[in-house]
């Protein structure tokens, strides 16, 4: 997801020294929500697993970012007229962007028309609470709250950021404690017919339309996600039903809640999709899959965790030591091997 590009460019491509925290320090630290002062979102108004068959592409079209479009095809202007659509001014590449641009859109029209690709996927809301450690996030299978469906398990900032002033966060701390009702969302979400259609075009040995399809796929599919956390919170949740924001506020975050997704810097751990996957059970009900390094399949697919609670914020986990790992490996109920490999990159030792 685009919106986590400048937390990725910072914390990987800067190798400066940083301060990393004992798990308990970062406990200690743990960004302090009050529930009872400041309560969480208000009940889903349609509790459970819900299937998306209902979205077409000629829906999404609208929320569109098409800044990362013209970064497929290797187009970057420069200020003033970097990003959509002033990129379409600069001197160097503003004329060849428009005649890209120009190709998508009749592509687009021909996708539409025929109904080549098509958008489907999952959501699921459900009763959740912190767990008593303030480490995961417990899901109930309703609303007595008396049996867990599933558990989730979190990753918490041990790096020290900046002065040392703000809190070390996890995903955890935006969920209610046990004794406040509270819920937790997830989506799956993907494009199909993509690699079929670019197939058709490569056979004819047209390569530059199959590249079209696949980087128009990505497009829609981060759209429909777009569009559906929009309506998440004004329909399937509910928490926003008065939210009237345009598609540009909306790659902007101009509303309450947040949709970060499982592998991506606030949650660095692709094996929390195979909970997902379970819980939703997102193959048997849309078709999605997962490869065995956990890629989601079709490749045209957007995965995320829905926070409806206002103070939940995008933050990225950087580096972590031996003492989380341990400890995330003992409630993942994995073997410590076996988490070191899947987080491998965010290590902060090696032995």
């Amino acid at each position: 997801m685009e919106r986590y590009q400048e937390l990725r460019e910072d914390f990987y491509s800067t190798n400066q020294e940083r301060k990393v925290l004992s798990l308990k320090d970062a406990q200690a630290k743990r960004c302090k929500i009050d529930f009872t002062t400041n309560p969480p979102a208000v009940a889903p108004k349609h509790m459970g697993v819900t299937v998306l068959d209902q979205y077409k592409v000629s829906d999404v079209l609208p929320f569109i970012d098409w800044d990362p479009f013209f970064q497929t095809w290797d187009l970057k202007g420069r200020y003033p007229n970097k990003g959509y659509p002033k990129i379409f001014n600069d001197e160097r590449v503003g004329k060849e962007a428009k005649s890209v641009y120009d190709d998508a859109q009749t592509l687009i029209a021909e996708i539409v028309q025929a109904g080549d690709l098509s958008l489907k996927g999952v959501v699921g809301l459900f009763p959740a609470n912190r767990t008593e450690d303030g480490e995961d996030v417990e899901v109930y299978e309703d609303a007595a709250r008396t049996k867990v469906a599933a558990r989730f398990c979190m990753l918490r900032q041990q790096t020290v950021w900046g002065d040392g002033s703000e809190s070390q966060c996890s995903q955890a701390d935006f969920i209610a404690p046990k004794g406040i009702e509270d819920h937790f969302g997830m989506f799956a979400v993907a494009c199909f017919g993509a690699e079929e259609l670019a197939d058709k075009y490569k056979e004819n040995g047209d390569d530059y339309t199959r590249i079209m399809v696949q980087a128009l796929a990505d497009r829609f599919v981060e759209a429909f996600a777009e569009l559906l956390h929009r309506d998440i919170r004004t329909k399937f949740w509910g928490y926003a039903p008065d939210e009237k924001l345009e598609p540009n506020e909306l790659l902007k975050c101009k509303y309450d809640g947040i949709r970060p997704a499982p592998g991506y810097p606030s949650q660095p751990d692709h094996t929390e999709k195979r909970t997902m996957w379970e819980l939703m059970k997102v193959e048997a009900k849309c078709g999605m899959g997962l490869s065995e390094t956990l890629s989601m399949l079709p490749a045209a697919s957007v995965s995320a965790f829905v926070y409806g609670h206002p103070c939940s914020q995008y933050f990225a986990v950087d580096k972590i030591d031996k003492d989380q790992v341990s400890s995330y490996a003992a409630r993942k109920g994995m073997g410590v091997d076996e988490v070191e490999k899947w987080l491998s990159p965010i290590l902060n030792y090696h032995d």
